[in-house]
């Protein structure tokens, strides 16, 4: 069931990268992720396509729904160019723009827009301070506290896209978190993908199931982002990316059917989602 027919819409991104062999050259890129591409293979390999570094440790029937799902697999140039997008310079403003908890409250804007939501606790403001580690001047507040997020916060990434942290459900959730969020969901017309954040040491959850359902029932475009990677064995994460693939393949309609691995303190896939960020916002055409 797994939104066969996306298949067929993946973008212009979706070339295979080299699975072996020396990495190709990256001409221009951030100070960062040039210091990235200076790591030893396998260790890049984790950093950047943590999935394939996974895939690996997989043999037989175990791994091939979870290899046959790597669907975006972008070239280290291409994932360099989405880089440029999250650097913040002179010409290429990212910034805080406002907050709010209804709708009607929200800027108005025409650029494209993607959003993060997930349970509270999730490592949902960690992740998006890792996004924005090249833009210093903005302040994403992460505490140590679940349901720290009480409103809607609309970011804009220059010219390209806004990016917006949506309150967490579950502990501490605002009281009026399903009429904000539901409404956004079902009303913003500039939304172009939704990422849905799951804990990867504690799996998909009864409320993580809501966060699904309504996704599926507004027939929303939508992705499943496994944060915390670090924080397990690599084969209890291993089982747990199993699992959720599972789901995925078999539960839904609308989630993209690629899983994508996170962890904001060590970075790892943090680059391949800002290339899919980009992509699928239109921000490298």
């Amino acid at each position: 069931m797994a939104a066969a027919g996306q298949w067929h819409r993946m973008g212009r991104l979706f070339e295979k990268a080299p699975a072996l062999g020396r990495w190709p050259r990256v001409y221009s890129t951030s100070s960062a992720f040039a210091e990235v591409l200076r790591l030893p293979q396998k260790q890049l390999t984790k950093v950047v396509y943590p999935l394939r570094e996974m895939a690996q440790y997989l043999v037989g029937d175990t791994g091939s729904g979870l290899i046959e799902q790597r669907l975006f697999d972008p070239s280290l140039e291409d994932i360099a160019r989405a880089e440029s997008v999250f650097e913040a310079t002179d010409r290429n403003r990212i910034e805080y723009l406002s907050s709010a908890v209804r709708l009607d409250h929200a800027p108005s804007l025409q650029q494209p827009e993607v959003c993060f939501i997930g349970r509270s606790n999730v490592g949902k403001s960690s992740l998006i301070k890792a996004l924005f580690s090249m833009a210093p001047d903005v302040e994403v507040r992460v505490s140590k506290k679940p349901g720290h997020t009480k409103k809607m916060n609309f970011f804009k990434v220059g010219k390209y896209f806004t990016l917006v942290d949506m309150p967490g459900y579950g502990y501490r959730a605002p009281e009026d978190f399903v009429d904000m969020v539901e409404t956004y969901l079902k009303e913003r017309k500039n939304l172009k993908r939704t990422f849905l954040l799951v804990d990867s040491v504690v799996g998909i959850t009864k409320l993580d199931n809501i966060a699904v359902e309504m996704c599926e029932e507004f027939s929303l475009p939508y992705v499943m982002v496994l944060t915390k990677i670090d924080k397990s064995s690599k084969g209890y994460l291993l089982k747990q990316v199993l699992q959720i693939q599972k789901f995925v393949n078999t539960q839904t309609q609308g989630c993209f059917p690629q899983l994508f691995p996170i962890s904001a303190m060590t970075y790892s896939g943090v680059h391949l989602l800002k290339c899919f960020i980009a992509d699928v916002t239109g921000s490298l055409k």
